[in-house]
């Protein structure tokens, strides 16, 4: 940036800020902080995370039932909704239901099996087909076929009628070429062109992931490192030393083994599944302002009920959720509203490949022009602080987040956003679009991720109100700008 153009950045905020200052969090925005409080925000996740709504799994009747009755909290605090028949809006979301899973481990030419448990040693991917196999194996190093790249796990390896095995990642992180072929539902078709029965994902524990797409006579799932370790025992090597080899070497270190697995899984698919975003909005107060807007976000929805084993999703992301909706409770209550309209989003299948938040990007309600900038709450349940990352420009938006942090002391870091990759969050398609962007993720530890620990007992009620306030009083500053 020129240095002229910087001075007036820095005017600007110089301006705003001072304005800010002098208000020092003016009678209005304390009207509004009033109504932040950590045992709303406690009860709206104990709410959505508890059996009634099966993990909130997008499509699901779960899922639509929390929707519903967190459309009428918006309801009720009087939020415009974003459509003339209400606050949700609806998109196309696939969605499967596992009902069983057993798999059995054979080392070598041995009949005697061993028992791989559910849920400790293992879970289907939550995309899988029914299937019942007993198959050879073959390791994949990361499962990726790019010959245009000079990279292929798959030369020379015949899996034809075998189930997979790979890790999740690429040769190399840095080169950014690889980012297409580390995407869930590339990885999963690579496989399946290639003859595989499944893929089965090495992760240090077994995690719930419904992010791909329904394959017929394709059963995917996630063995745990312990797992590997077994299976790789035959050749006498750790699976730990191996990734350490492929991310050193960059080369395909691909191998058959001669153990087998049982894999027997059974599933619903239902094709004809609904997602929904819930979405209202405050009106600005400048005539012509007010035609911009704020999103203020976070992801409703987590990965269901599958096996019996209820994965409740109460820090991912039910407390980015009531973070979301603690905000706009104290929009809603405020007299006098910021000059730009600020609209509040709970989305839909972000763990499903942010199908809610790209669907919302693209139809912005016709009622604005555009957006000028995005607040993404993911993971924001645990620990004693938060950092965040955001857009590097403009520069007033940092400043913007520093001045309110004077009043709340919970910011711990500021990253600045370079690119989105495969892992982003919901504030991803906004940031695509050049739209400033800011997320939110708490210091944790985040123990429980896609587990079923992932429960209100790991909820911690004052990091969700203090970020709330956080961004109340930046939200203000940034839409009354």
């Amino acid at each position: 940036m020129k240095t002229r153009n910087k001075l007036i950045v820095l005017l600007a905020a110089a301006v705003l800020l001072s304005s800010a200052a002098a208000r020092d969090i003016d009678k209005n925005i304390s009207k509004g902080l009033e109504f932040i409080n950590p045992e709303d925000a406690y009860a709206y996740v104990k709410i959505l995370s508890s059996p009634k709504y099966e993990g909130r799994h997008t499509g699901h009747p779960g899922y639509k039932a929390a929707a519903e009755w967190a459309a009428g909290k918006f309801r009720n605090w009087k939020l415009n909704p974003i459509l003339d028949n209400g606050y949700l809006q609806p998109f196309e979301s696939p969605y499967t239901v596992v009902d069983q899973a057993e798999m059995t481990f054979f080392p070598g030419d041995e009949k005697e099996g061993i028992k791989i448990k559910v849920e400790k040693d293992f879970l289907p991917l939550l995309s899988t087909d029914s299937g019942s196999h007993t198959a050879g194996v073959a390791f994949a190093g990361w499962g990726i076929s790019a010959p245009d790249l000079g990279y292929d796990d798959y030369a020379g390896l015949d899996v034809k009628g075998k189930f997979v095995l790979c890790f999740r990642g690429t040769p190399d992180r840095n080169d950014k070429r690889f980012q297409e072929h580390d995407e869930h539902r590339h990885r999963m078709k690579t496989a399946k062109d290639m003859g595989a029965l499944g893929l089965f994902y090495i992760y240090p524990e077994p995690i719930a992931n419904p992010n791909m797409d329904w394959i017929k006579d394709f059963t995917p799932a996630v063995i745990s490192e312990k797992t590997a370790d077994r299976i790789f025992e035959e050749k006498g090597i750790h699976c730990l030393e191996l990734k350490k080899d492929l991310l050193t070497y960059k080369k395909p270190l691909s191998f058959p083994l001669s153990s087998k697995i049982a894999y027997n899984v059974t599933s619903r698919h239902f094709p004809e599944g609904m997602g929904y975003n819930i979405a209202g909005y405050v009106e600005g107060s400048d005539p012509q302002l007010k035609k911009h807007c704020l999103v203020i976000g976070g992801h409703f929805d987590h990965c269901g009920k599958h096996l019996g084993l209820l994965f409740a999703g109460a820090d991912d992301n039910a407390s980015g959720s009531a973070v979301v909706m603690e905000i706009a409770e104290a929009f809603s209550k405020l007299k006098t509203k910021p000059k730009r309209s600020v609209v509040f989003v709970l989305f839909g299948g972000e763990e499903k490949g942010l199908q809610g938040s790209s669907f919302f990007a693209d139809h912005i309600p016709p009622v604005f022009e555009k957006a000028d900038g995005m607040f993404n709450f993911d993971m924001v349940g645990e620990g004693d602080g938060t950092g965040c990352s955001m857009s590097p420009e403009p520069e007033l938006l940092q400043k913007v987040f520093e001045k309110a942090d004077e009043s709340v002391n919970v910011l711990r870091n500021v990253r600045f956003l370079r690119g989105v990759g495969v892992r982003g969050s919901d504030y991803a398609p906004f940031y695509q679009k050049g739209i400033p962007s800011v997320s939110f993720a708490s210091n944790g530890p985040h123990i429980g991720y896609h587990q079923t620990g992932d429960t209100i007992y790991r909820i911690n009620p004052d990091i969700m109100a203090d970020i709330a306030k956080l961004a109340f009083i930046a939200g203000y500053m940034w839409a009354d700008r």
